[in-house]
């Protein structure tokens, strides 16, 4: 299904395909909530409010409204108890994968302290479209 972005067109007049990806996820926030919920299998609000990082309840979510609206996630009831809600990454998030593998490749390359785990780095390295297929496979899974 082909989600129509939210992006503002009037920010966009100028058409560069990397401000369209900066606007869409071009930010530290939407990258680790984003993070979370593929490689992590984070799906409630209070799941992402333990990352590391520390984000703050606002800025989370504010993130995921727009996430939201940008069509990277899909906010969802639980059939048994609507009044709990969970985050589902849709296609276009799950197209970002070869994105956040690879800035996590550029970043093993020049932070000597990075906290890339070194299994994850070396199978991309060595097979990266089996992993992200792998990756891939094991988001959607977890969604259902």
């Amino acid at each position: 299904m082909q989600v129509k972005s939210q992006v503002s067109e009037s920010k966009l007049e100028n058409r560069c395909p990397i401000d369209y990806a900066l606007e869409a996820f071009g930010d530290r926030w939407t990258l680790i909530v984003l993070r979370d919920l593929m490689l992590s299998g984070k799906r409630h609000y209070r799941e992402l409010m333990t990352s590391k990082e520390g984000i703050a309840t606002n800025i989370l979510a504010s993130r995921l409204k727009k996430m939201e609206s940008d069509g990277l996630v899909v906010r969802k009831h639980k059939p048994e108890d609507r009044r709990q809600v969970f985050y589902e990454l849709t296609d276009k998030a799950l197209d970002l994968i070869p994105v956040l593998l690879e800035i996590s490749r550029w970043s093993v390359i020049y932070d000597k302290h990075t906290a890339a785990p070194p299994d994850l780095m070396r199978r991309y390295q060595e097979e990266p479209q089996r992993l992200i297929a792998e990756l891939r496979e094991s988001a959607r899974l977890r969604q259902t």
